[in-house]
């Protein structure tokens, strides 16, 4: 019997390329053997799978590689290409089909089309099949991608209200000290509120973008959201429906959700931080407010400064004087009649509450 109706599984470039970068096909066929055996049993499973610049990379060998943005857009054409054909073929051994969802940043910054690509993954998923979905690297350009594909599953798994989130890498969680230290330790759970700071290496993946530092941070925000996440080895035969059924003693980390519920809207709003068009500090006073248990608005009072120029309705972050970012909101009003407004009483809120996420 396993755990959870629907789940989101992010599987990083180093679970997919050997050490080469050539594509990994066995573990790939195993991992899709493995999601196939879900889906039989009525699991709806979303993929958001790495690896098409890896795979393009190996495949097309450069005499002289151009410029990075260029050799990302070359190698992921190819490579997106070679990794979604080598997953329609495995799946469709086991009589089921996948569809690919490219999508960009840009193409998730509006509530409208957040809600379009939500609809998409909806209909493929009551139609049997699995969505795979993969930033459009061929068209992202560096100040417009997704920070690496943990972001975009964490903002995958709460669109599509997702019970779980598995994050596979190719160790098997967060250490207590270096991986390769046999004295140090996973620690297999993680309450929402717990400090790991001192755990983290800054860091990157061999192929990918990310790091143990932003699988972390997302992990953090998914399951504060109501979301069970789980960082594990996908490297290792039979670790997804283990993971899910319970049988054996997997060892991996598990971050705890909150009991608390959230709104769509706000679940948009927790994953638009690095779509924000503007920002708005407050003082310490309202700083304070806003981390407390006290359901808050932004108040003009406790704003003393607006930057960016944006509209009635964008994405703005929440900062504080020493320029951390302590939430993210819909702005009431555009830029210009923000400044106007700062540090007045009286007036409406900058930013209500129902529109406000609080990192």
């Amino acid at each position: 019997m396993f755990r959870f109706k629907r789940i989101a599984i992010k599987i990083g470039s180093n679970v997919l390329t050997h050490k080469d970068g050539t594509l990994d096909t066995d573990r790939m066929a195993s991992l899709v053997e493995q999601v196939a055996a879900l889906h039989a049993a009525g699991i709806e499973v979303i993929l958001i799978s790495s690896g098409a610049v890896a795979s393009g990379r190996s495949a097309l060998k450069l005499e002289k590689e151009p410029d990075p943005v260029s050799a990302r857009q070359i190698f992921s054409s190819i490579g997106q290409a070679r990794l979604i054909n080598e997953y329609y073929e495995l799946f469709l051994k086991h009589g089921i089909y996948c569809g690919q969802v490219l999508t960009t940043k840009e193409s998730l910054s509006t509530r409208g089309h957040y809600l379009n690509q939500k609809n998409c993954i909806a209909q493929l998923l009551q139609h049997g099949v699995i969505p795979i979905i993969n930033e459009n690297d061929t068209i992202s350009v560096t100040e417009l991608m997704f920070t690496d594909n943990d972001e975009l599953s964490g903002l995958v798994a709460t669109m599509m209200d997702a019970e779980a989130l598995i994050i596979f890498s190719n160790i098997d969680g967060i250490f207590t000290g270096d991986p390769k230290d046999p004295a140090s330790q996973v620690i297999r759970e993680v309450a929402v509120d717990q400090d790991l700071s001192k755990y983290i290496q800054t860091s990157k993946s061999s192929f990918g973008r990310g790091g143990m530092l932003t699988k972390t941070n997302i992990a953090r925000k998914v399951a504060a959201e109501g979301i069970t996440v789980i960082i594990a080895n996908g490297k290792k035969d039979g670790i997804l429906t283990s993971l899910l059924s319970g049988e054996g003693d997997q060892v991996c980390t598990v971050f705890l959700p909150s009991k608390r519920e959230v709104s769509s809207v706000k679940k948009w709003i927790a994953h638009s931080e690095s779509f924000a068009k503007g920002e708005l500090v407050i003082n310490d006073n309202a700083r304070d407010v806003l981390l407390s248990d006290k359901a808050s608005s932004i108040l003009f009072v406790g704003i003393t400064d607006v930057k960016g120029d944006f509209e009635r309705g964008d994405i703005i972050n929440i900062k504080d004087k020493e320029g951390s970012v302590v939430g993210v909101g819909k702005a009431q009003y555009d830029s210009r009649k923000m400044v106007q407004s700062i540090g007045k009483k009286g007036l409406r809120p900058a930013v209500l509450y129902d529109y406000l996420w609080v990192n």
